[in-house]
């Protein structure tokens, strides 16, 4: 079995991720490869600061890596939260205790109180460093935001969004059915598919 990085200590994306691609490689995290530095993300775009994580652990570790930047784009607030998805409250000026993940939603929920289009995508670019080479996978899911958090599953902001062609949200469809049509399962099924092609490079 070869051995790939994900650059991510998030057990949520890692146990999804583990799951799309199965038992081809073993997929070690940051924490695995005894990396504890919190890698920058300044880039302004999803591929940007995934392709700076990758880069990261492929020159201060050596391994074949890949790393994810995901994020929620609102259409009424012009593509927000965005790059800033993982620290919306924070970027808003907004202080909490608690969960993040609540206080971004509480902080969206807000901005979409008087909106009408709740039109929305979640998305992920994958950047890959694999045998000296990069590629980039990404993968979209539409969808809208509803008024008020529904279902106990999931993170992030998925409570708050339906896909289209459902009526439940990410909450509260369940790992097995998001895992098949999220944003991310769609990046990283390209992403598999690539790692496990008889010539990878061809």
């Amino acid at each position: 079995m070869k051995t790939i990085v994900f650059a991510s200590n998030n057990t949520h994306k890692l146990e999804e991720i583990r799951a799309i691609l199965g038992n081809k490689y073993e997929v070690k995290n940051l924490k695995d490869i005894g990396c504890e530095v919190d890698i920058p993300e300044t880039g302004t775009t999803f591929r940007e600061n995934a392709l700076q994580k990758a880069t990261y652990v492929k020159e201060h570790y050596g391994y074949d890596c890949f790393a994810d930047d995901s994020g929620l784009q609102v259409e009424a607030l012009n593509g927000e939260p965005g790059v800033y998805s993982a620290r919306y409250a924070i970027k808003n000026g907004v202080t909490f205790q608690g969960s993040k993940d609540e206080a971004n939603m509480d902080v969206l929920l807000c901005k979409m109180a008087n909106e009408t289009n709740r039109k929305a995508c979640f998305r992920t670019s994958i950047a890959l460093i694999y045998q000296g080479e990069t590629h980039f996978f990404d993968g979209t899911v539409e969808g809208h935001i509803i008024q008020e958090k529904r279902g106990t599953g999931g993170f992030g902001y998925d409570p708050l969004f339906i896909p289209d062609g459902y009526t439940q949200t990410f909450a509260e469809l369940g790992n097995e059915v998001k895992n098949g049509i999220s944003h991310r399962a769609r990046a990283v099924a390209k992403l598999a598919e690539f790692l496990t092609s008889p010539t990878p490079l061809s």
